[in-house]
């Protein structure tokens, strides 16, 4: 009787529960009575300290809310481009329906709206985030925004983060390392970006590739309903007249999103090598005189299609091309006891690169949950031709040399990534990754004959292949605890790599293959916390590894001057970096730094002298012992209206050993910064970059002191639709001027690059005004890092 009378409590208890639990729904509409699809719902119950719930509008612009309790709640209605509308409170006792009308925002002409001219930023345990949504910048181009990120220094030889100039730049997450970065700098327009992390210690869901720091830059992808876009064009003196325009274009309509964009430009610059050196009692002082003026090309579109609020598919793709033909003097006084040689040559390169790229991905996303299926190929081509030849005014006598170069990567990655967000504070990832790259690389060497022809020389000439694959599985937690935050992973990788190196020797051919396994388990973690109001702390550590480029693999050697060469390294073994970092931040922005690192075996650029031919050697070896310090203080500029930027000192401690190859280098430098815009009169932003070196030390190179300044003026016409930046590069950059120590011998070395480049660039946007926010994917380019190639 007793279980009887239990059994019969328990249904009336379920009946009467489920009498109790109701449902809301609606429709959401525009003023021209448009369903409104991905609005925002969110549903609060007053009085509660439960986390509210919410949904988005499907397609047809309708939501349903269900199982909620009876009680009084407020509902909010969101959307970008939209005015928010709320209903403050209501009882909830039976199901409801709420249709909501909303309204385009708009700006009257006393309303006064605040923006920073800068952009927003913040410190975290893992990474910096710089969001340009809520800025109003006149910048044009990336390398404009790039300066504004604080303790990142922008100059002609690259972008460095506390003196280390191992940076790898991804956008959303594909590589650029194939791309110049000048030129990337230069061209990539900065309406197109919505976010840059700089990411230090990059966590579990990263690759482990790499030493340096990690620079993402997100794109924005807030396709806009109905149709927008810009088109831009630059024009500027640098080594010559430069130039280059573009377009982009995006459209948004029900469940279709896709956007197109084209570039094409001619940059010009010129890079210079001064060496001047002494073998026994002969001086070799060497110019090199570099002029670049590559075509750029590059077309990239990608569509999505939003099967419902939760489910969307994909598409991507690209095609890059960069052609380049230039003609290198090369200078080379041979100074005697008793007389003065004379030796001129130039170098006549036509290099060809084409990149195409294809990504399809599957996205499953809740507010709980989200899923990436992602697939990338990658067909990358470098086909070069360099010809080392003697003019006619030169006294001292060399046999002219071609080099035929084509080399072919063949990428392709797989990847599965899942996230879990259980609370406010607890979210769980997991995923795996699959790679698969083959490169085949062909030199044909040939040299001068008595009757002015080539011929082909099999003795100087080889092919090198490499098949890799990469097995990667990884998870990840972060979690947060009152004022403690903590993120901890684990990233397991398995690599098979197979180098094949054919060749000829003595007219038989040779076929020499290295194989090289790795499995490791690379940890990361990071854990802060809050300590006042305003002030923050940070601890974090991240376990790494890097992999040598494709190309300093293979043996090859090519001669830059008639005593200069490069040569690769088949023996070359990836590095293993231990890196720790301490961060205190000041109301979230970035205030005081310390960082260590420690790498076995670096992978080093080492420079040798051979006494009894005079000749120089550049090959990559790797150096036992390598550690780093860097100490960073930073300030914001606010001290008078219409500042604002930071300024800072970064102090860092090199320091490379080697017994095997006699490497004993150790120093210490101070570098200061400031990027600071002042709005003028007119409306007019004046923003200036610049910094101060006392010294580093770039491998094998001991820099003297550097600098650096560039500034620009920026304006907006047209209700904002057209944006004009006169921009002055370039005007006080010393560049690198310092000596190596051979070991036998130490010579003087200036490297620069020509100065005081101009540019004028104009951007003029068009089309509607609003849009909806859209995810981003964070995608894998890792092997594409290694396509090591500059020129």
């Amino acid at each position: 009787m007793k279980l009887f009378t239990t059994t019969i409590f328990i249904l009336l208890f379920g009946v009467l529960a489920s009498f109790s639990q109701h449902a809301i729904s609606g429709k959401i509409v525009d003023e021209q009575n448009t369903p409104l699809p991905f609005a925002n719902i969110v549903l609060y119950e007053i009085g509660s300290k439960e986390n509210p719930k919410g949904t988005v509008s499907d397609d047809k612009g309708e939501y349903k809310l269900e199982n909620i309790s009876s009680g009084k709640y407020k509902i909010e209605i969101s959307m970008l481009g939209f005015e928010t509308q709320i209903i403050k409170e209501f009882n909830l006792n039976t199901n409801k329906i709420f249709n909501f009308t909303l309204k385009e925002e708009s700006q009257t002409l006393n309303e006064i709206v605040i923006k920073s001219k800068r952009p927003v930023i913040k410190q975290t345990a893992e990474k910096l985030i710089v969001d340009l949504e809520k800025s109003e910048m006149t910048n044009t181009n990336l390398q404009d925004v790039m300066r504004k990120i604080p303790g990142v220094l922008v100059t002609n030889n690259g972008i460095s983060i506390a003196g280390n100039r191992g940076v790898r730049i991804l956008i959303n997450g594909k590589t650029t390392e194939y791309m110049d970065v000048e030129t990337l700098l230069r061209d990539f327009p900065a309406d197109n970006i919505s976010k840059i992390e700089v990411v230090e210690q990059p966590g579990a869901e990263y690759e482990a590739s790499g030493s340096g720091a990690i620079i993402n830059i997100i794109l924005k992808k807030n396709v806009r309903l109905g149709t927008h876009g810009s088109t831009n064009v630059w024009v500027g003196k640098d080594q010559g007249f430069e130039y280059g325009t573009g377009f982009s274009i995006a459209s948004y309509k029900n469940k279709l999103n896709w956007q197109i964009s084209a570039n094409h430009s001619k940059p010009t610059w010129r890079e210079d090598l001064f060496l001047r050196r002494t073998v026994a009692d002969t001086i070799y002082d060497q110019t090199t005189i570099e002029p670049y003026s590559p075509v750029n090309n590059t077309i990239s579109g990608n569509v999505d299609y939003y099967i419902n609020d939760k489910n969307s598919i994909g598409i991507g793709g690209r095609f890059r091309s960069r052609t380049s033909i230039r003609t290198v003097d090369n200078i080379t006084n041979i100074i005697k006891p008793t007389s003065i040689e004379l030796l001129l040559t130039n170098n006549a390169y036509d290099r060809d690169r084409t990149n195409f790229n294809i990504n399809p991905y599957y996205e499953y996303k809740s507010e709980t949950n989200r899923l990436l299926i992602d697939f990338n190929y990658v067909d990358f081509k470098n086909n070069s031709t360099n010809t080392l030849f003697e003019t006619a005014q030169s006294t001292e006598s060399f046999q002219d040399r071609k080099y035929n170069q084509d080399g072919t990567y063949n990428i392709k990655t797989y990847r599965l990534d899942y996230t879990k967000t259980f609370s406010d504070n607890l979210k769980v990832s997991a995923g795996t990754r699959y790679a698969n790259v083959t490169t085949d690389n062909d030199l044909q060497s040939f040299t001068h004959d008595d009757v002015n022809n080539f011929q082909f020389d099999e003795d100087l000439s080889s092919q090198f292949l490499i098949d890799e694959n990469i097995f990667a599985i990884y998870s990840k937690i972060n979690a947060t605890a009152g004022k403690w935050s903590f993120s901890g992973g684990l990233r397991y990788e398995n690599s098979n790599t197979d180098g094949t190196s054919i060749f000829i020797n003595d007219g038989e051919q040779i076929v020499e293959v290295k194989k090289r396994p790795i499995k490791k388990v690379f940890p990361s973690t990071s854990v802060s916390r809050k300590l006042t109001e305003v002030l923050g702390a940070s601890l974090s550590y991240s376990y790494r590894i890097q992999r040598p480029s494709y190309n300093t693999l293979n043996s090859f050697e090519t001669y830059l001057d008639p005593y200069s060469a490069g040569e690769g390294n088949p023996n070359l073994t990836p590095s293993y970096t231990n890196n720790y970092q301490f961060n205190l931040t000041y109301e979230g922005q970035p205030f005081f730094t310390i960082g260590y690192s420690k790498t076995d075996d670096v992978i080093f650029d080492l420079i040798t002298q051979d006494n009894t031919t005079a000749q120089i050697r550049q090959q990559e070896v790797n150096v036992e012992n390598n550690a780093n310090w860097n100490f960073r203080l930073f300030a914001p500029l606010s001290f008078t209206k219409g500042l604002e930027g930071y300024t800072g000192i970064i102090v860092t401690n090199t320091d490379y050993q080697s017994s095997t190859f006699g490497v004993d280098l150790n120093k210490w430098n101070l570098i200061w910064f400031v990027q600071a815009s002042y709005q003028l009169p007119w409306d007019i932003n004046f923003e200036l970059s610049a910094n101060y070196g006392t010294g580093a030390l770039e491998g094998q190179i001991d820099v003297d002191w550097l600098a650096g300044l560039d500034f620009s003026f920026g304006k907006k016409f047209l209700d904002d639709k057209l944006k004009v930046n006169l921009g002055f590069n370039k005007m006080l950059n010393r560049g690198f001027v310092g000596n190596i120590d051979y070991g036998n011998g130490v010579a003087a070395i200036e490297s620069n690059e020509s100065r005081q480049n101009i540019q004028l660039r104009m951007v003029y946007s068009f089309g509607s005004k609003f849009g909806k926010k859209k995810s981003k994917r964070n995608l894998n380019r890792d092997e594409e890092n290694r396509i090591n190639d500059s020129n």
